[in-house]
């Protein structure tokens, strides 16, 4: 009797743990609920002008040089796609992340940096943006009042 084995790339182990134990759909479906709500941690419109807020995280992600490990357009280069990411990271998981880093994955901490941890919420609202489709352009400018 001959028996196959799934090969999938290691970076998806952890996804797809998250859909088989169903806690992918749940976060998808708080997502959903927060856009009809209004709760979006963003504001934007025509894909790429977004709120002050939104913003500042943006030139957060430029200063600390977040595009050397994952890549301009968040896609992952040695770091893994935020894009992807996002789709499960909690907010509370990724502030935990850049604060105390994950060493054993060469993602440094960030808490010694203030501009990274001044705009943690726009930058996640940024990086959220992105994640979503909402914000659909790398490079943002902010909307005028």
């Amino acid at each position: 009797m001959m028996t196959r084995t799934l090969s999938l790339p290691r970076a998806l182990l952890p996804l797809l743990a998250l859909c088989i134990l169903g806690v992918a759909p749940h976060l998808q479906a708080q997502d959903k609920a927060a856009a009809a709500s209004g709760e979006l941690p963003y504001k934007v419109v025509d894909g790429y002008m977004v709120d002050s807020n939104t913003m500042e995280g943006f030139r957060a992600w430029r200063a600390a040089a977040c595009d050397r490990c994952h890549g301009a357009n968040q896609q992952g280069l040695v770091g893994p796609s935020l894009i992807e990411s996002f789709k499960t990271l909690s907010k509370e998981d990724f502030v935990k992340t850049v604060t105390e880093g994950r060493l054993d994955k060469g993602m440094p901490s960030f808490k010694t940096s203030p501009i990274v941890m001044e705009h943690t919420d726009g930058l996640y609202a940024y990086l959220k943006g992105r994640s979503n489709g909402d914000i659909t352009r790398a490079h943002v400018q902010e909307l005028k009042q």
